[in-house]
């Protein structure tokens, strides 16, 4: 990695558009139902690296929000440079968000947190959408509509 790659956390905002039953690993099956997630991660080993692996749909599965950008029609990257891991932080704020639902345990077995993946209404993906300038968004090539039968 340059010294001079980005370092950070990111929001992911992923459209599931029907109901769909999803297996995360030790978590199990998990319902997702129709709606928009905001799932929290960092990236202090580069940013773009990690944000572009999500937005790829050829990969392997190695942690919990794989399994669940698989079974997505959308994905998009808010970026949030920082020298710092602000992950947990921008988890407990996303989490405060009044009408976000945590998925219990997703993507936080390496901290203490209640939960990573937030269930929020589309008002709200749109708010925080609109609060990143475009130099810090990033949308998937692909919007899968599991149009490939799976």
């Amino acid at each position: 990695m340059s010294s001079h790659a980005a370092r950070g956390a990111y929001l992911l905002l992923v459209t599931v558009a029907a109901d769909r039953d999803v297996e995360v690993g030790a978590l199990g099956t998990i319902r997702f139902e129709r709606g928009t997630y905001v799932y929290v991660g960092s990236a202090m080993g580069g940013l773009e690296q990690r944000v572009g692996r999500h937005l790829r749909r050829d990969k392997r599965m190695r942690w919990h929000i794989d399994r669940l950008l698989d079974a997505s029609d959308r994905v998009e990257a808010l970026l949030v440079p920082s020298r710092i891991d602000m992950e947990c932080e921008l988890a407990s704020l996303v989490e405060g968000i009044p009408g976000a639902v945590g998925i219990r345990h997703f993507g936080c077995s390496d901290c203490r947190c209640r939960s990573h993946l937030f269930r929020v209404s589309e008002r709200i993906a749109a708010c925080l959408r609109s609060s990143f300038p475009e130099p810090l968004r990033r949308v998937s090539g692909v919007s899968a509509g599991r149009q490939d039968g799976r």
